[in-house]
């Protein structure tokens, strides 16, 4: 996530930097200095600012989960751990998914992916 992501994101919040700091657990600075470029947004601050987005948002109407969109077989499912916890709507926030029949691996390599899949835009793009 770079700068400008994160300050569209805290926008699409409607939060401050001083609230969207209290929400993530971390000081005003870091937040100015992600939003003007001086810091990497860390994994776990992406993370979690994306899940507030779409928990925020909520589900599409015509959300489906990732399994029937991506047409997985009952094999791959059964091996993926966004099947076996039934969060084929958040799978974009499960590390270890399989997509395209490989395990995702890391966050960055993760999002990549996630960042072109139907599912995570429907999800972040939803409205209530």
């Amino acid at each position: 996530m770079d700068n400008q992501e994160f300050y569209s994101f805290r926008q699409k919040l409607q939060k401050t930097q001083k609230q969207i700091a209290e929400l993530l657990g971390i000081s005003l600075k870091a937040v100015q200095s992600f939003e003007q470029g001086w810091r990497k947004v860390p994994t776990h601050i992406e993370r979690q600012i994306l899940f507030l987005l779409t928990m925020k948002r909520g589900r599409a109407k015509d959300a489906r989960p990732c399994w029937d969109i991506q047409n997985c077989s009952l094999q791959t499912r059964q091996a993926c751990p966004a099947w076996e916890i039934n969060a084929g709507y958040l799978c974009w926030f499960i590390n270890g998914t399989i997509c395209g029949g490989v395990p995702q691996g890391s966050w960055g390599n993760k999002m990549k992916v996630c960042k072109k899949c139907d599912v995570f835009i429907r999800n972040l793009n939803a409205s209530h």
